[in-house]
């Protein structure tokens, strides 16, 4: 009997004026063990040297690596780059890495061999190390309530990503099935920044197998200029934190999807929101990196109010 061939696995890095961390991004790639993959890199309308170093990428490693961008080069947010991405995607499986962020050298390998284990699952993630470059004694990985690797059934994981916003899985920590994704239409294009990988995860928890896993596989760097930062320092966090629980009503709302605990927790999500209480968890979480590890996880323990 022939051997499974190792399945292809299609890698899609948006980027947008990131010259100082691209560089980095598309090397910890390269590292994979794994090495059964296609790259590409989705141009959001960069003005900066970000975008001749994609280029120069893509024309070094044209077998593997592609350089993609929005008619006009416009900038169309992260979401609508994404599927960008996804659209050209020839592989059976589909990773995400931020052009801010590193995997780790074995990522690729470990997750597909994670997801061959379970074929019932639409995405694999683990939780990510929060990476202050200038002050390693920040770092800390990622609570997400998982100590062994757990199949999520459909509404399982919902409930949870709504009440734990920090717990949500990052984009750079997910290996996904192509086939469902683009079944469940990607990324949703009106988020063009903040929430939009929220918005993608809700839709896949509503509706799919998610597995979690304890595994840390990707360094998330923490610095000033990364979109949650600069949407927490304008205040523009509460708006878009109220509009994505009014997205994931209507949501909800058009896959008549009526689980009683799951609406009762995005009602009073949104009463929260509404009221500002929202702002306050996630300064809570924010100054909770600063703090002992005892005083974290309590912390996060009670994160939902």
């Amino acid at each position: 009997m022939m051997p499974t061939p190792d399945p292809l696995v299609s890698i899609v890095i948006i980027f947008l004026n990131a010259e100082r961390f691209l560089e980095q991004a598309v090397a910890s790639v390269f590292r994979q063990t794994y090495l059964h993959w296609e790259l590409f890199l989705v141009d959001d309308g960069s003005t900066d040297a970000s975008a001749r170093q994609a280029q120069r990428f893509a024309t070094e490693r044209s077998g593997q690596v592609k350089y993609l961008t929005h008619p006009g080069r416009q900038n169309r947010g992260m979401s609508a780059s994404r599927n960008l991405g996804i659209r050209h995607a020839a592989g059976d499986l589909i990773a995400l890495l931020d052009a801010d962020d590193e995997w780790v050298a074995d990522k690729l390998a470990r997750q597909v061999a994670m997801m061959t284990a379970y074929p019932e699952a639409a995405m694999l993630y683990g939780p990510a190390l929060y990476w202050h470059e200038d002050d390693p004694k920040r770092d800390f990985v990622q609570a997400t309530g998982f100590s062994v690797s757990t199949s999520c059934p459909p509404l399982t994981l919902a409930t949870k990503f709504l009440c734990d916003s920090a717990g949500t899985p990052g984009t750079s920590g997910m290996l996904l099935r192509a086939e469902i994704v683009r079944h469940l239409g990607g990324f949703v294009d009106d988020f063009r920044s903040m929430y939009e990988d929220q918005a993608f995860c809700f839709k896949l928890a509503v509706q799919t197998t998610i597995v979690a896993a304890p595994e840390c596989w990707y360094r998330y760097r923490q610095h000033a200029g990364s979109c949650c930062s600069i949407a927490f320092a304008k205040g523009d966090d509460r708006a878009a934190r109220r509009r994505y629980l009014d997205w994931c009503t209507r949501y909800l709302d058009t896959l008549r999807i009526v689980d009683p605990e799951l609406r009762a927790v995005l009602g009073g999500e949104r009463r929260a929101a509404s009221r500002g209480r929202h702002a306050v968890r996630a300064a809570r979480r924010h100054a909770g990196r600063l703090l002992p590890r005892s005083v974290r996880a309590w912390l996060q323990g009670n994160r939902c109010e």
